[in-house]
């Protein structure tokens, strides 16, 4: 058996597709990588919130799929809708990497009379101005290299990258500040498998999904997915398991950053599931979520 693995052509994906190769190598299962340009990367000069949600980053992979034409897409899983085409299933995620965002400074500082980060991200922007409102947020767009390039030729004090794409890419000497009060992106950190539903091939890769990984982003998402909300919403929700615990945090936000509806959560592993994910979004939409997340379409 040699499977075709999908993957976008950038620097970090090309690292999550080789990762996922090797894994399945070391289960004796040969593997060979197919390169596919994504929508999201052929667009550059568009902010991604403008792009929509529907499978930016995703769509050229899922059609690949259908078409038969690969056997696995991987991708980073925060980039994935949370309902995926039909005919495709997430089939395995592996363990995950650093969730965190990071502040990421120009590598020689500049003397500024104003504070400007710069992201390409909503949430990203709704929980820096809601921690610091009087500070400016400018857009950023393009590969990890090309982000950088961006930060130290700008004048900016710094912009905001996620701490595992930095890491696995060998870039993690940029790291200026963990971000520790910036709750990530549903799934942030996580490298996720799609197939399609008719594939075989859901044994083999059985074998390097990483359960706890697995569980985790699927309450995030089911968090995600119940405030209807997409990969670039002003939402944060982190998941992760300690002593046979699970802790939970999750945020809806304005885009301004000015509201902030807040929820955590701790509850034994042997109760948790996905649908704890929805739980917890529903006890924010009580509380005005969708208002906020109605916004922040609008804007």
């Amino acid at each position: 058996m040699k499977l075709r693995i999908g993957t976008r052509k950038s620097t970090l994906a090309l690292w999550q597709a080789n990762k996922v190769a090797g894994e399945l190598k070391s289960h004796g299962i040969e593997t060979e990588l197919v390169e596919i340009e994504s929508f999201g990367d052929k667009v550059q000069d568009i902010p991604i919130d403008k792009l929509g949600d529907k499978g930016v980053f995703t769509k050229a992979l899922d059609d690949a799929l259908l078409a038969g034409e690969i056997d696995l897409a991987v991708h980073s899983l925060k980039d994935v809708p949370t309902v995926l085409p039909a005919g495709l299933k997430l089939a395995a995620v592996l363990e995950r990497g650093n969730p965190m965002d990071v502040l990421v400074c120009p590598a020689e500082p500049k003397e500024l009379n104003k504070r400007v980060i710069a992201t390409g991200s909503i949430r990203r922007n709704a929980f820096w101005k809601n921690r610091f409102p009087k500070d400016e947020v400018v857009g950023l767009r393009g590969n990890v290299p090309t982000r950088l390039d961006k930060v130290d030729s700008n004048e900016w004090h710094g912009a905001i990258f996620a701490a595992a794409g930095l890491e696995r890419i060998g870039y993690e000497d940029r790291i200026s500040e963990t971000l520790d009060w910036m709750i990530p992106a549903p799934s942030q950190g996580i490298v996720g498998i799609v197939t399609n539903e008719k594939s075989d091939v859901e044994e083999v890769l059985s074998k390097i999904d990483h359960s706890e990984s697995h569980l985790c982003g699927a309450i995030e998402r089911a968090f995600l997915n119940e405030l209807e909300a997409g990969c670039s919403s002003p939402v944060g929700a982190h998941a992760h398991i300690k002593d046979g615990r699970l802790y939970f945090v999750g945020a809806v936000l304005s885009v301004d950053g000015e509201r902030r509806l807040d929820i955590e959560r701790e509850i034994l592993i042997d109760v948790a599931s996905a649908a704890k994910g929805k739980e917890w979004a529903k006890l924010l939409k009580a509380e005005g979520a969708e208002e906020l997340l109605e916004r922040a379409a609008d804007e």
